[in-house]
């Protein structure tokens, strides 16, 4: 019988066999013999003109092209899947993984109690979550969201919405203050043992405000450099150095004074906080979910994202 070939012919029996590692667990899974999956991956192979698996009597690997492939092809039927789903009886069904990439201290304490919220409300959703204050290509390594603290560069790709900022203020342990010093002028942290953040030059600097509103940047003495801002915190705390740090990161440490701030006249500082995705004609009912609950939050009286 002659086989009727389609645009997506062998599409499901190649994605299914490197899901299930084995030409026989995918006809398993799709109802067909494991021979009837192998030739189906060959003429998807042929129709291609490249090779898409290494085939050895042990295992079936993927070739560099056979994964890019395999990655294309899960997105779009992830999507397909999510489409169908939502208008299944006029309504959204919310399932599948969502990818997020989540600043470490601040996606722990504010952006993490949202979301395992939102599990309870949709019991299929699943969540993959990573904790870095890295710069990632979205789309390269396949992330459906970020929040990200910072200047956002321009990118075509990418969907921003705003959720607030963060105030920076310089604080230090009253320990340290007795022991260092005080500062009182901006150009005397250079002198200071400071804690900063992920460090991307030789000279980290720290940004300020003038009297008038115009921000600064000065370079201080980075004695101390961490990722991760309740490490920044921990360190700060235990008097080892001066730290500058979001208010919502210490603020109850400012109200017990085991933290005090210093050079306030040069505070205000301030820094954006967006929702970050992927540019799609069709945005998963999983992604808008989890976008719409962080705006919500974020728009509440008395959120920390409210300067």
């Amino acid at each position: 019988m002659k086989v009727v070939e389609t645009q997506f012919s062998g599409v499901i029996e190649y994605v299914e066999t490197l899901r299930t590692g084995s030409f026989t667990a995918a006809g398993e899974r799709l109802g067909l013999t494991g021979s009837a999956v192998g030739k189906s991956v060959t003429r998807l192979e042929k129709k291609l003109g490249t090779k898409l698996l290494h085939r050895t009597t042990r295992s079936l690997t993927p070739t560099p092209e056979g994964q890019r492939y395999f990655e294309g092809w899960i997105g779009i039927l992830d999507e397909i899947d999510s489409l169908e789903q939502g208008v299944v009886a006029g309504s959204v069904q919310v399932s599948g993984i969502l990818n997020v990439h989540l600043p470490a201290a601040f996606g722990r304490r504010h952006i993490m109690p949202v979301l395992l919220e939102l599990t309870k409300k949709y019991p299929n959703l699943d969540l993959s979550i990573a904790f870095s204050e890295r710069r990632i290509n979205l789309i390269d390594e396949g992330v459906d969201l970020v929040v990200r603290i910072g200047t956002l560069e321009d990118d075509a790709d990418l969907i921003a919405r705003r959720l607030g900022g963060q105030r920076l203020v310089v604080c230090a342990s009253p320990e340290y203050l007795k022991k260092k010093g005080t500062p009182k002028l901006v150009t005397e942290l250079t002198e200071h043992d400071c804690i900063v953040g992920g460090q991307r030059s030789s000279q980290p600097a720290w940004l300020f405000r003038h009297t008038n509103g115009e921000s600064f940047s000065q370079v201080v003495h980075g004695r101390y450099c961490f990722s991760d801002g309740d490490a920044m915190l921990s360190a700060v705390l235990n008097g080892v150095g001066i730290a500058q740090l979001p208010t919502w990161l210490i603020s109850e440490h400012l109200a017990t004074g085991a933290l005090v701030t210093v050079l306030n006249e040069y505070a205000g500082a301030e820094m954006p906080i967006h929702a970050v995705w992927p540019r799609s004609r069709y945005l998963k009912p999983r992604q808008r979910v989890v976008i719409d609950a962080l705006l919500a939050e974020a728009e509440k009286m008395g959120s920390i994202y409210r300067l």
